[in-house]
């Protein structure tokens, strides 16, 4: 349910030469995400899939990309007031998750 808002959200992805990027290349996703509407919106904004089919593939074969989505929840699981939803409004959540994003990026350039 949260994936279309989610690549909608995506913003431009500036680049030195040509045109702006409007869209992700492709696209990762474990079996939860093997439905007919979810693959047929991704073909209609010509974005390309890599999701496991339910009963026929397993998603292990996901598992390098995979590994850096749940690292970087990890990373964000380290701050208390995100491992627990603490605050009301969404607003203010996400406003803590862009903070804490920015921290993690801070720390990993400063090594």
């Amino acid at each position: 349910q949260a994936l279309i808002p989610l690549v909608e959200a995506i913003p431009p992805i500036r680049s030195r030469r040509g045109p702006r990027r409007r869209r992700p290349g492709r696209l990762h996703g474990d079996k939860a995400y093997d439905h007919r509407f979810i693959r047929s919106y991704l073909r209609r904004r010509q974005i390309a899939t890599r999701i496991a089919r339910r009963g026929i593939e397993s998603s292990s074969r996901l598992g390098r990309h995979r590994w850096v989505i749940e690292r970087t929840v990890a990373w964000l699981g380290g701050f208390r007031r995100l491992h627990r939803r603490y605050e009301r409004k969404a607003d203010h959540f996400a406003a803590f998750a862009t903070i804490a994003a920015a921290l993690i990026c801070h720390r990993r350039l400063a090594k």
